[in-house]
């Protein structure tokens, strides 16, 4: 019987998601998480540049290499999180794919050539994909069911604010360091220690609950028949949305069409991220006093409003509006439909229940972003943008059924 009703948590009277409530595993997970991403981050944000200045590759070159890298780290979730599920433990498979990271980082200044760095990045994002299922279904272990929503929304908070403190730490020793790529490479290179460092030692993994199903085989047809209709169909929901939020790569393109500088060009993913970080924390507390579907749906309105505005609005105001109604999107639904995966999927499945959604939300990605630079190139970036409205509009009519049939599983 599911503890939420009319889509409130089973607390006691009155009882708020705050901060403070939240467990040290969870705040651990989310600075490990944002160490992690300042490092990456500081290298991924000049990684092209330096492919392509100092090294000679061609354009084409970096997209393969990133081309291979991403679906890479999709493809392996999958089998880290049944993997963990299998085992029945979740924190050596994070630990081990935060550690991979972090012993791939010096080779980026060290490598010779070319190749070296297709093999960094390869085995980076290999770490990424063995770290994300089961590190997610680790903060649901860890979190109490009233602050699920809290808890998911602190380490997406946490982990946007690496994604904008890097390039901006990147950006800064370029400028110190006189454009010296390696040097800036071996900063890097502290934080992911520090990373590894933290999930090590800081964060424990809660034991195995009494009379818990032991899972055999995770992705056995039976296994997978067990995570019942209400999961499958927050799956399709977030397959479908995801069609609706294409690469930010596009909110870039749309700023430079509309008149702004190449070197300012990176602030437009800045704004977008401060956003995402300040709203990820409050919209995921706010699920766990509300019914979480309301709360994805204002997430949603946000987006419809940012492709509305991104499609129409002239200047350089305007675009800066979409990128931060955008942003606001992101903090409103990434936690939210983190959460969901966890509240609708058994316990002991959830590594597995994790590692699909991530599988098919990013296969969903990389359809949308391909969707939409077609638009682009044939009709023109408001076509995208409505486009992008459209898909959204389908995802508001799919969470329909959805309402009522959400709730928390013990």
């Amino acid at each position: 019987m599911s503890d939420r009703t009319q889509g409130k948590p089973e607390t006691s009277k009155g009882r708020k998601a705050l901060w403070r409530e939240i467990p040290g595993g969870v705040w651990a997970l989310g600075f490990v998480s944002m160490l992690m991403d300042i490092s990456s981050e500081m290298i991924h944000a000049l990684l092209p540049v330096y492919l392509v200045t100092v090294l000679g590759t061609s354009t084409l070159t970096v997209g393969i290499i990133e081309g291979i890298a991403e679906a890479t780290a999709s493809i392996t979730k999958v089998f880290s999180g049944a993997l963990s599920d299998w085992l029945g433990k979740r924190k050596f498979l994070a630990a081990l794919g935060y550690g991979l990271a972090a012993f791939t980082k010096p080779i980026f200044p060290l490598a010779p050539s070319v190749g070296w760095l297709v093999t960094a990045r390869f085995v980076d994002r290999i770490g990424k994909g063995i770290r994300g299922a089961p590190r997610d279904a680790l903060v649901a272990d860890i979190s109490p069911k009233h602050l699920r929503g809290a808890s998911f929304g602190l380490r997406q908070s946490l982990d946007t604010v690496g994604a904008f403190i890097g390039p901006f730490l990147a950006i800064a020793f370029m400028w110190l360091t006189a454009s010296h790529f390696t040097a800036v490479f071996w900063v890097a290179v502290i934080p992911a220690f520090l990373s590894l460092f933290l999930i090590l030692f800081a964060v424990q993994e809660p034991e195995r609950p009494e009379g818990l199903r032991k899972v055999r085989m995770p992705l056995h047809r039976s296994e997978l028949a067990r995570m019942g209709a209400t999961y499958w169909w927050v799956v399709a929901v977030a397959t479908v949305f995801t069609l609706a939020r294409f690469s930010e790569a596009f909110l870039i393109l749309r700023a430079q069409s509309s008149g702004l500088s190449v070197a300012l060009v990176p602030i437009v993913l800045v704004i977008m991220n401060v956003v995402y970080a300040l709203s990820a924390y409050p919209a995921g507390a706010l699920s766990d006093r509300m019914d979480r579907i309301t709360i994805l749906i204002i997430g949603l309105v946000l987006l419809l409003a940012a492709d509305v505005v991104l499609a129409y609005a002239p200047g350089l105001g305007g675009i800066a509006l979409g990128v931060m109604l955008w942003g606001a999107h992101m903090g409103f639904t990434q936690g939210v439909l983190s959460t969901l995966v966890a509240d609708c999927s058994p316990p002991e499945l959830r590594g597995t229940a994790f590692g699909l959604f991530n599988l098919v939300t990013g296969i969903a990605l990389l359809v949308a972003s391909l969707i939409a630079g077609g638009l682009w190139d044939a009709i023109g970036p408001q076509a995208t943008f409505l486009a992008g409205a459209g898909f959204t509009a389908l995802t508001l009519v799919g969470l329909i059924p959805l309402r009522g049939r959400v709730g928390t599983r013990p």
